[in-house]
């Protein structure tokens, strides 16, 4: 079965709602004006060097609200948590805008670039070239592309799609045989998603169990139930470039104290 039919699964249900709102958005909003806005864009901030500095790279992400947990922040403001994060030793920042489960906006995507330097990855359920379009078009430096989601055909359509507009995209697999299609598609940086978005289970022993078969020439970042430095400390020994952190900075009393905690050799 190709994994847009999924049906049972929460990742195909999210997916489902994502397709039904970007065909809405393309008529609202045709790929001719995003292509406008495309010339008229930022420069692209170079995510894949962030992710590769001799550091605890933690790639900080600003989510208001999760589909397993409902609401994870309600003072949630996009360009001062964006602030907070460059201060605290972030190596790049990753904001969720998809609406509907995740109460995500590109205003938040808009508001973080504004505050910051960092580069930025879109954090959303990109299905369509129009995804990719819109996502340049307002300054996002990177997407993520979830290979559960996707067709061979289309991941390799948008991977080419962001490197041709200067993104270059974070691959996300959560199996071996996802790597394996991530990697045939040429994922230059591949995400280990501990959780399992069919059933949001989160493991994070699925990224030492895939490690080994990313390659040296990949950069590899760790997605999903990390808080602690201890867990850095261990993922980056077996291999990992870079973390990809949320709620546990979301949930926190003082999320760029949580960072700091994360980042610091001597925590």
């Amino acid at each position: 079965m190709a994994p847009e039919t999924q049906s049972s699964s929460v990742l195909a249900r999210i997916i489902q709602a994502r397709r039904d709102a970007v065909a809405y958005r393309k008529r609202v909003l045709p790929e001719a004006v995003l292509r406008m806005g495309v010339t008229k864009a930022d420069p692209v901030r170079d995510f894949a060097a962030a992710l590769t500095r001799d550091a605890f790279n933690v790639i900080a992400e600003l989510k208001k609200a999760s589909p397993s947990r409902g609401v994870l922040r309600s003072d949630f403001d996009a360009a001062t948590l964006a602030a907070q994060f460059e201060r605290a030793g972030a190596a790049a920042l990753s904001v969720l805008t998809e609406e509907e489960f995740f109460q995500g906006d590109l205003n938040y995507m808009r508001q973080a670039h504004k505050r910051v330097a960092l580069p930025i990855l879109r954090k959303d359920f990109i299905v369509d070239p129009w995804q990719v379009w819109e996502s340049r078009a307002t300054n996002a430096d990177s997407f993520l592309l979830i290979v559960a989601a996707l067709s061979q055909e289309t991941l390799v359509e948008l991977l080419t799609l962001g490197r041709e507009l200067g993104m270059e995209p974070l691959v996300e697999v959560h199996t071996r045989e996802e790597l394996d299609r991530a990697l045939e598609a040429g994922a230059r940086i591949v995400g280990v998603n501990n959780r399992d978005l069919r059933t949001l289970d989160v493991r994070v022993e699925t990224s030492f169990e895939l490690i080994e078969a990313v390659p040296d020439g990949c950069i590899a970042v760790a997605e999903s139930g990390l808080g602690w430095h201890a867990q850095l400390m261990h993922l980056r020994a077996a291999g990992f470039d870079a973390f990809l952190v949320g709620e546990s900075l979301m949930t926190s009393a003082d999320p760029s104290a949580a960072l700091r905690a994360l980042v610091s050799e001597s925590a």
